[in-house]
């Protein structure tokens, strides 16, 4: 270090400072106060420094010291190490001097040890003898400790043979036989101390002494096993037959007293009730809350603290159920899979047995479940596959049922006025009833059974609707043969229907609001039963309309002009068959209504098309006027049959609206072509162009032309998708050009 940079560096640090402090003149008459200020600062700084020095010189003549020390101990202890070792000099001498002195105190040991047990020595016999007297009465604290001294005279003799250098094994097997029959005395002893506690929660109603005289002997026991073993970590030495672990063989007799309960509870078989298994689970239920209700009143005030006597006994019924419910749950049948479920699920870790005020155990987080999630699964899997199984053959049978009243000569049943058949009900009681049943056990159990319902409804009418098929093609073969086909086609209608309802119902009650899992299995079911009912529908026009196909035929022709036959007889026609209607429920009678609509409109304006009948334009006027009085027939009609239903859109509307085109005035055309293919358009040319062949004054190419005129200036507008939807249907097989 560089002290004369240093004294500079603080200069020029000074005159730094003193040239910052006199920048103006007034600055000077302090000059005075910046110098004392200084001087008193400096006095600080050289006190600190000093105070400095001092505390550091007296820390080292204090480690000086401490050293000085350090070293006189090193000296002492070197001088007593030198000592020993010329003290050890002799050691190896004294020891053989000594070599007789060992010899007379080992027998010295061994016959002051024989003294002793003198008494045990020569009355082994009679304290056998003894000790089994007080057994047998009850007396067994006496007992034990008869036992523990004979055996600890045994262990002390063996022990002194053990301590020789040199032992001869035929001494070892003399003492043992002399003393063999303590062996007995103890498994007589173990014996006594199994029974009592085999019968521990009956024991403890009326006479707990014995249990807590068992366990204070358990405790004795356990003590002298742990001191037998760590004399042998010392010794190498243990008494022949330790550790007994008594406390173990006491749990392990208490383990099978609760096995033994558990199963000693059923009483019988499948074969002699069918209620067997809910009677025997319930019979556990009182079992082991009663057993349990003793232990927790009775047995923790008998057995020490640290047993933990109650979660012990918990834990031990809890395995033996475990077992004893995996025993029988191998060979459930039908309702037993709920019985059981329910029992595991709710009743035992609930308020009734586990969850009771005077137990209040919660198993789930002492033990765990009773079974483990997979064999749950594996429970529920099989009674859902056993229930599937059966409403595959139940519903199996309701669809043969339905389909061969259809082939009898027997009437459909009647609700007030509506046919129906007891599908539907039968159905939904059957799902009903097991929902029911799985909602005692878990809601997932409630949706695994509500999605396989649905999908065996969907299954049972895809095989309905094959069967509705099968009946509609035999029917159309001969229309002899099925005397009521009408009344049962009504009566499917009005079923699908049902099944639709019901079915909302259904997963209003049951499906969960926030499960979106298997919601297409649903609607795949309300699609299946939408297309029977749909279909069915249809059939019934069908066969209606087949009986007008004449009628129809004859519209637009010669005769046509001058007669009203054809369309009195369709009204008539259609008429007769709208009584059989009648027995449609109101939603589906009206789709029947706005289908006949429709399909009525539909072969009228097809009729229309037909190229049947042309005329001048002069003639355009009066063939006007008769289609508007046949729509205004055919509105009529249905306002009849139907005085509640509205008609504002209905198809019918369209042939009043094409007969208008029959009449207009050619220079005014586009405009209406452009009205009208803004409104319909599902209006093709070639339609168009098959309309004006009524009229005779006009060419095909011009009304082609048109209507290309039309179609390139159009723009959309307000579609009627109701009667748009007709002239999608409307398909020609002879072509124009």
């Amino acid at each position: 270090m560089d002290l004369q940079q240093l004294e500079e560096e603080a200069r020029q640090a000074a005159l730094k400072d003193i040239k910052n402090m006199l920048q103006r003149p007034g600055q000077l008459e302090k000059v005075e106060q910046y110098r004392h200020r200084v001087a008193r600062k400096k006095a600080s700084v050289e006190a600190l420094l000093k105070t400095g020095m001092q505390n550091q010189l007296e820390g080292v003549r204090v480690g000086l010291k401490q050293l000085k020390t350090c070293l006189a101990d090193v000296r002492e202890l070197k001088r007593s190490i030198n000592e020993v070792e010329n003290l050890m000099q002799g050691v190896p001498e004294l020891y053989d001097a000594l070599e007789d002195v060992r010899e007379e105190n080992t027998k010295h040991s061994q016959l002051a040890t024989a003294v002793e047990n003198i008494k045990h020595i020569f009355n082994v016999e009679t304290s056998v003898q003894k000790t089994m007297a007080l057994i047998e009465e009850d007396k067994l604290l006496n007992a034990h400790q008869c036992l523990a001294d004979l055996e600890n005279a045994r262990d002390d003799l063996l022990y002194e043979l053990h301590k020789q250098p040199k032992q001869h094994a035929s001494d070892k097997i003399t003492l043992k036989r002399h003393f063999e029959k303590i062996d007995t005395v103890a498994q007589a002893l173990e014996k006594k101390l199994r029974l009592i506690l085999s019968r521990t929660l009956n024991t403890v109603r009326k006479e707990p002494k014995f249990i807590v005289t068992a366990l204070r002997i358990i405790e004795r026991e356990e003590k002298n096993d742990q001191f037998a073993l760590q004399q042998e970590k010392v010794t190498s030495f243990r008494p022949p037959g330790r550790p007994r672990q008594w406390r173990a063989m006491a749990m392990n007799v208490l383990k099978e007293a609760v096995i033994t309960r558990i199963e000693g509870s059923r009483m019988e078989e499948r074969e002699d009730n069918k209620m067997w298994l809910v009677r025997d689970l319930e019979v556990l239920r009182q079992n082991i809350l009663e057993d349990l209700r003793v232990v927790k009143s009775l047995c923790v005030l008998c057995f020490p603290q640290h047993y933990n006597i109650f979660e012990e006994y918990v834990r031990m019924y809890h395995e033996g159920l475990s077992n004893y419910i995996e025993n029988i749950a191998s060979g459930l049948q039908g309702n037993e899979y709920v019985s059981l479920l329910s029992w595991v699920i709710n009743t035992y870790p609930g308020y009734e047995l586990m969850r009771h005020p005077d137990l209040n155990v919660n198993i789930q987080q002492l033990v765990g479940p009773l079974l483990p999630p997979s064999r749950l699964r594996a429970l529920e899997d099989g009674y859902l596959g056993n229930m599937e199984k059966n409403f595959n053959e139940w519903m199996g049978n309701t669809a043969e049922k339905d389909r061969s009243q259809w082939f009898s000569d027997a009437t459909p049943d009647q609700d007030e006025q509506y046919y129906h058949s007891p599908a539907a009900v039968i159905l939904f009681e059957m799902i009903n009833q097991l929902l029911q049943v799985t909602e005692t056990i878990h809601s997932d159990v409630t949706f695994k059974a509500l999605v396989m319902s649905i999908r065996q409804l969907d299954i049972f009418g895809q095989t309905y609707l094959k069967h509705v098929v099968d009946l509609k093609e035999h029917h159309f073969r001969n229309r002899d043969q099925i005397k009521f086909f009408t009344h049962h086609i009504i009566a499917t209608v009005n079923n699908s229907q049902q099944i639709l309802d019901l079915a909302q119902q259904l997963k209003q009650k049951y499906w969960p609001n926030a499960r979106t899992e298997h919601y297409e299995d649903f609607e795949k079911l309300l699609e299946t039963f939408q297309r029977i009912r749909t279909q069915a529908a249809g059939y019934l026009l069908e066969e209606a309309f087949l009986d007008l196909d004449g009628h129809f035929n004859e519209l637009f022709t010669q005769k046509w002009l001058t007669s009203t036959i054809s369309v009195d007889t369709i009204c008539i026609t259609l008429d007769d068959y709208f009584q059989d209607y009648n027995h449609l429920t109101p939603c589906n009678f009206e789709m029947v209504i706005n289908e006949a609509q429709k399909q009525l409109a539909r072969r009228y304006i097809r009729a229309m098309l037909s190229k049947r009948l042309t005329r001048p334009s002069t003639d355009c006027e009066a063939i006007k006027t008769k289609i508007n009085q046949e729509a205004k027939r055919f509105e009529r009609f249905f306002e009849k049959i139907a005085p509640n239903l509205s008609l504002n859109d209905s198809p019918l509307k369209l042939i009043s609206m094409l007969s208008g085109l029959l009449v207009c005035d050619l220079e005014v055309l586009l405009l209406d072509l452009h009205t009208l293919l803004g409104n319909y358009p599902s209006l093709t040319e070639e339609q168009i162009v098959r309309l004006f062949y009524i009229r005779n004054d006009v060419k095909a190419a011009e009304v082609r032309q048109k209507v290309q005129d039309a179609n390139q200036s159009k723009k959309a507008m307000v579609t009627i998708d109701k009667q748009d939807c007709i002239f999608k249907e409307i398909v020609f097989s002879d072509k124009l050009w």
